[in-house]
């Protein structure tokens, strides 16, 4: 068993990667866990699992990923595809002097996660996904399939392509669109069934922001926690976290040798029941015994929305700690 180490205080950091450079919050020593965040988010959304972490004796860093925070932010589109991600990711794991790290991820996050395990299980030794199932490269275009969806509605993903659009919307009601956009998927402030889907928008001349929830904050989100995410994005604007919608297409290109692929390393899911990612990838988790053969355990939590680290802290922490305690024996 791995002996918990005493933990220290946050550190701040900037490291050199392909991105130019990227910010990270570490905490504790020990073996790394390397925490990613997802949409639209930062190194914050870890702020509750940094310090139940490093108590437990890990050394947990949470960075900001290209195009958010303190990390850089190139122009092109084309520098947010998933291989950029995770060779940011591996370089981070060598810039703070260590060989192999276990990598966990959130949304966009998991993504990231799962693909940097794939690409280089010789680093990343164990993965563990929150929110965002594993779903193996291939199939059909991405943008074909989003653009299927809906019907004679807009999926957001669909919304998020052309590039200054989703930014017209969001940027001059920055605090406002993200208080509605982190209510709109958090368990205890969601539209109840038979109100309009925050997931989708009205064709013409529709905005997301028109369909979520009215002065709802959910009760894991203070208004010191949204002055931290507001404040991140008035400086940085939301282009460089919308690219990663944007080359979607590019990454299904990218990955094809890897279509189909399981990742074998030790493994964890932990997802919220009220989330739309766990009931529409609902078969994506049913394959896990093929395409996670390392698989630990897979977690639904009742009652549970989209920001799963956020809204059950102490439930994810002990869930990860478990598990990653399960890693040293």
């Amino acid at each position: 068993m791995h002996q918990p180490a005493p933990s220290t205080d946050l550190r701040h950091r900037t490291i050199e990667a392909p991105a130019g450079r990227l910010h990270l919050v570490e905490q504790g020593t020990g073996p790394l866990v390397l925490l990613v965040h997802g949409f639209p988010e930062s190194w914050y959304s870890w702020r509750r699992q940094l310090p139940a972490l490093a108590a437990a004796g890990y050394r947990a860093v949470a960075l900001d990923v290209r195009g958010y925070g303190r990390s850089s932010k190139p122009a092109a589109t084309d520098a947010y595809r998933m291989l950029d991600l995770v060779a940011d990711n591996v370089a981070l794991v060598r810039a703070l002097g260590e060989e192999t790290a276990v990598v966990v991820g959130h949304d966009w996050g998991s993504t990231i996660a799962a693909t940097s395990a794939l690409l280089h299980p010789e680093v990343f030794r164990a993965v563990a996904l929150l929110s965002v199932p594993y779903a193996p490269p291939g199939g059909p275009r991405p943008t074909d399939v989003f653009a299927q969806m809906g019907g004679d509605q807009e999926f957001y993903v669909s919304y998020f392509q052309e590039p200054g659009r989703a930014e017209a919307e969001i940027e001059p009601d920055l605090r406002g669109w993200l208080a509605g956009f982190y209510a709109a998927l958090s368990a205890d402030t969601m539209p109840t069934e038979g109100e309009p889907d925050p997931h989708f928008v009205t064709r013409t001349g529709g905005r997301l922001r028109d369909r979520f929830p009215a002065g709802k904050r959910p009760a894991w989100l203070t208004e010191d926690d949204l002055d931290v995410y507001a404040g991140e994005f008035e400086r940085t604007g939301m282009t460089g976290a919308l690219n990663r919608y944007r080359t979607m297409d590019r990454d299904w290109e990218d990955l094809a040798p890897y279509a189909g692929a399981p990742i074998k390393q030790p493994s964890l899911f932990i997802g919220g029941a009220l989330d739309a990612s766990t009931t529409w990838m609902a078969d994506a988790i049913d394959a896990y015994p093929a395409t996670l053969p390392g698989l630990a355990s897979a977690h639904i939590l009742d009652g549970c929305g989209h920001w799963v680290q956020q809204e059950r802290p102490e439930e994810v922490n002990r869930l990860l700690t478990s598990w990653l305690d399960s890693l040293q024996d």
